[in-house]
């Protein structure tokens, strides 16, 4: 079998590009092809200090600029329309790569995704989907930091992106769709989620209804639906909590809430696939995040949402 390739961007995170490169280099001796995208001469250097120069599956596409964390991403991308970014998205929208992958700006992900693919038809926003440890098994999160401010209608599609999504990467043949609130009661919540809770309950999805964060982490919902603000807030507490207390955890616990694990969270409800790793992402979470990337593209992600999204969103 053809190993699949994803075209890695080069210069995203926050020690790019030594661990970048490092985590491409894991990656391509695991099997996976990659194309490494950023400044070449940079990336020759790179590879070269690790002494794999020479890897037949590992190869580099020049891109002169990244877009730095604390730059505006739609003014940094009008003025480097060779970023390494977009020129990642780009190799995957013209077929070079089944996907894309970056550790860097999310901002500039997205913007550099719906400039190479477009949106699903139907599909208002897109999403960044997480898959998030429970007491027992995982749930899909959604979103976790794309969109700050969210209407109604995009949290329903949410619901509707999420549920197809958690059946391909968690193996769930209906998965429940839970809405993120104070309390499990309808009424519930501020004016986004009442409105929503009513806009979900109109989905064909099996809509559970509000649960708290209590229910989320003893596994009420296999999917869970918020706007972006609350979203990212939510995971990076989580996060630190599990930080916090990672000395008293047995080792295979503290993996299962390690964001290096994973890899990266795609974004759904683009008409291709990008996946976005953490800022802070080591060579082993690179490494990880390009297979995630390679498995989504083999298990035909992109196609099954938007199967599911072209039955429901009109």
């Amino acid at each position: 079998m053809i190993a699949p390739v994803i075209a890695v961007d080069g210069l995203g995170g926050d020690d790019a590009p030594r661990v970048v490169v490092e985590g491409a280099i894991e990656a391509a001796r695991s099997g996976f092809g990659v194309v490494l995208v950023g400044p070449a001469d940079v990336l020759r250097e790179e590879l070269a200090r690790a002494g794999a120069g020479d890897l037949a599956n590992l190869t580099i596409e020049d891109a002169p600029e990244g877009v730095a964390m604390d730059e505006s991403p739609l003014a940094a991308l009008r003025r480097k329309p060779r970023a390494s970014i977009r020129v990642a998205c780009e190799l995957a929208a013209s077929g070079v790569a089944v996907g894309a992958y970056s550790a860097g700006h999310t901002g500039a992900s997205l913007l550099a995704a719906l400039g190479a693919f477009g949106l699903l038809p139907g599909v208002e926003r897109p999403a960044l989907a997480v898959v998030v440890p429970m007491r027992h098994g995982n749930s899909v999160l959604l979103d976790a930091g794309a969109n700050v401010d969210c209407r109604p209608s995009h949290l329903a599609q949410f619901g509707v992106m999420g549920a197809a999504f958690a059946g391909v990467l968690l193996n769930v043949p209906v998965p429940r769709v839970g809405l993120l609130s104070i309390g499990e009661e309808a009424g519930k919540g501020n004016e986004l989620t009442r409105a929503a809770y009513a806009a979900l309950s109109a989905m064909p999805v099996n809509f559970v209804g509000n649960i708290d964060a209590a229910q989320w982490f003893h596994g009420a919902a296999d999917v869970v639906v918020c706007d972006g603000f609350i979203g990212n807030i939510a995971l990076k507490v989580g996060e630190a909590v599990v930080e916090m207390i990672s000395m008293g955890l047995p080792a295979t616990a503290w993996a299962r809430f390690d964001h290096a694990e994973a890899g990266g969270a795609p974004l759904v409800g683009v008409n291709g696939l990008v996946v976005v790793g953490h800022g802070r992402s080591t060579s082993r979470a690179i490494a990880n995040g390009i297979a995630l990337t390679a498995r989504l593209a083999q298990g035909g992600v992109v196609a099954q949402v938007a199967e599911a999204v072209g039955r429901v969103l009109k």
